[in-house]
């Protein structure tokens, strides 16, 4: 039951809840603490008083002390010295008359007879065990006054006669400790004797301690409503922000949130936010690019389909064999075109999401142009006499940051571009060069028939492809993917013809590091 509470309740809540808990249990164990702090320090006292009593006990037996007042008298100002801690040492017979008095030492009877107002006199008929004294309290002021004679009579006829009797009084703003006992010689009680004490200090240390825990508790208060505030405001307020943020890319609403707001944070919620926000552009670039893709892909093989479908029907109708071996071929060729573009289309895909796990680093690209070169060498060289001659600045280390199996795509795509607009046995030079000591040109300069659009930008669209049919076959995407691979690199590449108009040129710029 208490998980599902907490469940269903916000941060915020869940942790005043769990506070307020804390606090009830904390208030329980306090309440139950101050509850017995005070009659633990009064025991303490009351022990002391016990063994003052039983040593004065038997220093009365010892010296064979009568209790009468003569006696007394003597006995108070030889041993005075053992009472020095306590306010007041009470001397009475065993008729309960005052014998001494070390307040008094002229012994006026008159001194004892303030007033005492007793709470709970019959306590001291309850069953006690020899152990343990009995504290009450026993407050001036009251219309019930009683005087310590008369606690005495109450105490010798108690069943906790023979035992020490400890009571508490407050006396004009004292809070004072008493402690009574019977004087027993040689089996027979010959009087009784009673010590009190100024226990001011017990008020003093239990109010001390209230005030303490009750400051204590304040703070802490204080300081959770201040962390509640700062939490809500600064950390929960966040995330809700970015809850709301994440429903209306979900609900694909154009809610505005204050995500914008929390991007500029210095913290872990700014880098989150800024995480999110990323990530966010990212899936929507890429669900913007497949939906694109897909629309395209079907609109190319909506033309090739078209062509299946009336050459089939004509071929189905004519019995002319040249006619047949015509519709034939191009059926063979819309069949190819249709598998090209699902084949470079799902390689397309393949590498988009490569791409996402791969990490650019810092290489030198020279080594690599040179690889794909001698690779494509030898096979077009020999395949169609084709030469792909490499060249440089002279300059040592070509470094950017990038991944090396894209440069390698990036040049081979480049290269089967320009292969598919060559004839045999015709020249390719690729050319590396530092522009302004910050920037890699990459130049790919072939002896084909160049560009008739004026509009050069439109070859890296997706499925462009103006071919004539005896150059290469291709999907058209080969451009396009390179397009996005040089991005990728923060790079920009360019098409134009070459300026001696004998065939294309290619311009591939990365920055430099």
């Amino acid at each position: 039951m208490f998980s599902n509470l907490l469940k269903n309740l916000s941060i915020l809540k869940k942790f005043l809840f769990i506070n307020l808990i804390f606090f009830t249990i904390i208030g329980l164990f306090t309440f139950i603490y101050l509850k017995n702090v005070q009659p633990n320090l009064i025991k303490k006292k009351s022990s002391n008083h016990i063994e003052i009593i039983n040593n004065t006990i038997d220093n009365l037996v010892r010296l064979e002390v009568e209790f009468i007042e003569e006696d007394i008298r003597k006995f108070l100002f030889s041993t005075r010295f053992l009472f020095q801690n306590l306010d007041r040492v009470i001397f009475f017979d065993n008729e309960l008359n005052l014998v001494g008095d070390t307040d008094t030492l002229d012994l006026d009877p008159r001194s004892f007879s303030t007033r005492l107002d007793i709470v709970e006199l019959e306590v001291l008929n309850e069953e006690k065990t020899k152990e343990i004294t009995e504290t009450k309290n026993i407050n001036v002021g009251n219309d019930n006054a009683v005087s310590l004679r008369d606690i005495l009579y109450n105490y010798v006829s108690s069943k906790n006669y023979g035992i020490p009797f400890t009571f508490t009084e407050e006396e004009f703003n004292k809070f004072k400790l008493t402690t009574i006992k019977n004087v027993m010689k040689d089996g027979k009680n010959i009087g009784y004797l009673a010590i009190s004490e100024n226990a001011n200090d017990i008020r003093a240390a239990i109010e001390e301690r209230k005030t303490f825990i009750i400051r204590t508790a304040i703070a802490v208060g204080i300081v959770i409503l201040i962390f509640s505030f700062v939490l809500n405001k600064y950390f929960l307020k966040p995330i809700r922000n970015l809850v709301t943020y994440t429903k209306a890319i979900k609900e694909k609403n154009s809610k505005i949130t204050n995500i914008e707001g929390l991007k500029i944070r210095n913290d872990e919620l700014g880098l989150l936010s800024n995480s999110l926000d990323d990530m966010t552009l990212e899936l929507q670039k890429r669900i913007s690019q497949a939906e694109n893709f897909s629309t395209d892909l079907v609109h190319e093989i909506r033309n090739p389909l078209a062509s299946l479908k009336s050459a089939s029907e004509i071929l189905h109708d004519t019995n002319d064999i040249n006619q047949r071996i015509k519709l034939i071929n191009i059926l063979s060729h819309d069949v190819q075109r249709i598998e090209r573009l699902i084949t470079d289309y799902s390689q397309m895909l393949k590498d988009e999401v490569a791409l996402s796990k791969e990490k650019t680093k810092k290489l030198d690209i020279e080594p690599i142009i040179k690889s794909v070169v001698d690779d494509f060498n030898n096979i077009y060289k020999v395949k169609r006499g084709i030469n792909i001659s490499y060249k440089n600045d002279g300059q040592n280390k070509y470094f950017i940051n990038g991944i090396e199996n894209r440069i390698e795509q990036i040049i081979a795509n480049l290269l089967d571009n320009a292969i598919s607009f060559s004839e045999d046995n015709k020249d390719i030079i690729v050319k590396v060069s530092k522009l302004d000591g910050k920037k890699i040109n990459i130049d790919i300069l072939d002896e084909g028939q160049g560009f008739k659009e004026k509009d050069t930008n439109k070859i890296f669209k997706r499925f462009y492809s103006n071919r004539p049919d005896k150059f290469g076959q291709h999907s058209g995407l080969g451009l396009n993917i390179v397009k996005n691979l040089v991005d990728l690199h923060n790079g920009s590449i360019k098409a134009s013809n070459r300026a001696d108009k004998k065939g294309a040129r290619m311009e591939v710029i990365f920055p430099m590091v």
